[in-house]
């Protein structure tokens, strides 16, 4: 008997890995981890020394720019 697990959809997750925020995105991992390392991101949650991304801020950000 296999079990499934049940992903919660990216759209409703508060926060993303950085591949995550790649594939929602379509901006490149490298892209995201460099802005990810930019002083005062509004975007980033450390969880140790694992670099999330917070969706709604990234969003917001994305949404606000014309070029990244």
């Amino acid at each position: 008997m296999s079990e499934e697990i049940e992903k919660v959809p990216i759209h409703l997750k508060m926060t993303l890995t950085i591949k995550e925020a790649a594939e929602y995105s379509n901006i490149g991992i490298n892209r995201i981890d460099n802005l990810l390392r930019q002083p005062n991101c509004p975007f980033v949650l450390y969880v140790g020394t694992k670099k999330l991304v917070k969706r709604r801020e990234f969003e917001h950000y994305i949404s606000n720019k014309f070029m990244i």
